[in-house]
């Protein structure tokens, strides 16, 4: 690990994903200089449904940064500045005034509201919010808790995200971002504000929600005996972050509308930044974690999750679903398109481009020869066919082609994944050296914050690109003509879709 420079400031950058809270201590120059992580299991308790208890969010994120600032040196401690949170979006719990959840959190990749946003969902809601209707965004599983909970719903003191929550965990303050409160949903996106209408359609009331600051400005200061159990002096100040997709943006020195990045963790997410609110069908609309701004995203919910849910289900069980190198080799040597055998990538229903709730994976094609490595790389290509379908539409939006695609997440450390996507969308690839780029985003926002540098700036300085893979030439020739087959699938299968959700 990196030794901290003797001079400036160092800030906590604080990831709270998923199923992992991580910590980095980082300087100004984008060295990790300490680092802690700590874990928190999903709850499942039917098909669909996700949950969580959000007080492990607390209780992670108390590890975690007890473990990066453990690991520095008393001149270290003394020298941190500044504190940001990037956290998973669409992610939200209902809780008393003091924070005590009153059942637990309803994550992202809950698909439960199927029903709501088809009753709900309409252009004059994506027009308002930015968000496409789809079972993502929180507003709709709000509106499922008021049809099915309303008394839990009613009882909330507070309904926030996991921002807002940690926020009030080290503050006491309920305040939240307008970089990551916006992914409930419930925002006036072009105003960056609640929207009585939005409310109203889900039955939350304006009361029960956070107050609301500018990304990358001060929301509070950690509470003093919460600074002193990590051994820090104070104070220190918390910084309004952006989503963990906004911010890893930032981490990869994405800040122009020419330059995207590209998520392979559990879903696929892609964006580029808006100087102006935007909003299209092929597309969510995010706020930014440069204030003011706007994210242009795509998103498929069905990413690096569905290749680790072939490699446990169908692949060597001794690795328990963990990247395989026998069948990435495999694979590679599997000709492009896996002789004729194509995968609908929608395990997790299909966000970007058709946004529909009941939408289910399929695999076309099947033959005798197929074997286990055909299989998976049909399941890579069905992700990078996609993802390159979704940044093509977004391009045709905007009017602005992407002169490059900064990558991240586990699928960029897989040469066969880089080499497809590379072919797939056009545009070289470039990896990010920093392993945590979200949290590197929520970083370049606290170190802006303490300098009084603007956030393009010092993401300019602070974010590093590994290795190029440019797209080979007679490969994106090869899957111009695969991708006009796979994008039939859909329009063949979408009828049969409902028959399949009443069969469950």
């Amino acid at each position: 690990m990196p030794t901290a420079a003797k001079n400036g400031p160092l800030v906590i950058a604080v990831d709270s994903s998923t199923t992992a809270t991580k910590a980095l201590v980082v300087d100004g120059a984008g060295n990790v200089v300490g680092q802690g992580r700590a874990t928190y299991p999903l709850i499942t308790p039917q098909p669909d449904f996700y949950e969580q208890d959000a007080t492990g969010w607390v209780e992670a994120l108390h590890a975690a940064v007890g473990d990066a600032v453990g690991s520095l040196d008393d001149e270290d401690r003394r020298r941190i500045a500044a504190l940001c949170i990037t956290p998973q979006r669409q992610s939200f719990v209902l809780c008393d005034d003091d924070g005590a959840p009153l059942r637990n959190a309803i994550l992202w990749l809950d698909g439960r509201a199927s029903d709501q946003v088809l009753r709900l969902g309409s252009t004059r809601v994506h027009e308002l919010s930015g968000m496409v209707p789809d079972v993502t965004p929180s507003i709709y599983k709000l509106a499922w808790l008021n049809d099915h909970e309303p008394e839990v719903l009613r009882r909330a003191a507070r309904v926030v995200g996991v921002h807002g929550y940690l926020v009030h965990a080290l503050t006491g303050q309920w305040r939240d971002s307008r970089g990551t409160a916006d992914s409930l949903g419930l925002f006036d996106m072009a105003a960056l504000d609640w929207s009585d209408e939005l409310l109203e359609l889900c039955g939350v009331q304006r009361e029960q929600l956070p107050e609301l600051v500018d990304a990358a400005a001060v929301a509070g200061e950690v509470l003093p005996e919460i600074a002193h159990g990590w051994g820090l002096a104070g104070p220190i100040p918390v910084i309004a972050g952006c989503g963990d997709g906004q911010a890893a943006g930032l981490g990869a020195g994405v800040t122009r509308p020419d330059e995207g990045y590209l998520n392979l963790g559990t879903a696929v997410v892609a964006g580029v930044h808006s100087p102006t609110y935007e909003w299209g069908r092929s597309y969510r609309t995010d706020a930014a974690g440069m204030p003011g701004q706007f994210v242009l995203e795509v998103v498929q919910n069905s990413g690096a999750y569905l290749a680790g849910w072939f490699r446990t289900e169908l692949g060597d069980p001794s690795l328990d679903g963990a990247p395989d190198p026998e069948l990435e080799r495999a694979a590679a040597e599997v000709a492009p398109g896996c002789d004729g055998l194509l995968t609908l990538p929608y395990w997790n229903a299909v966000q970007s481009p058709h946004w529909d709730p009941q939408a289910r994976g399929a695999m076309v094609g099947f033959s005798g020869g197929h074997s286990r490595a055909a299989m998976y790389r049909s399941v890579v290509e069905g992700i990078s066919l996609e993802a390159a379908r979704n940044l093509r539409a977004l391009e045709a939006d905007t009017g602005t082609p992407l002169t490059v695609l900064r990558i991240m997440g586990g699928g960029q450390r897989s040469e066969l994944w880089r080499t497809i996507l590379a072919a797939c969308i056009g545009v070289p690839l470039e990896t990010c050296e920093t392993d945590e780029v979200s949290a590197l985003g929520a970083a370049i926002m606290a170190y802006s914050a303490v300098t009084g540098s603007d956030v393009a700036s010092t993401a300019s300085v602070m974010a590093r690109q590994g290795e190029v893979t440019q797209p080979d030439p007679d490969l994106v020739r090869r899957y111009a003509a695969i991708a006009e087959v796979q994008g039939e699938l859909y329009n063949s299968l979408k009828g049969v879709f409902p028959k399949l959700k009443a069969l469950q």
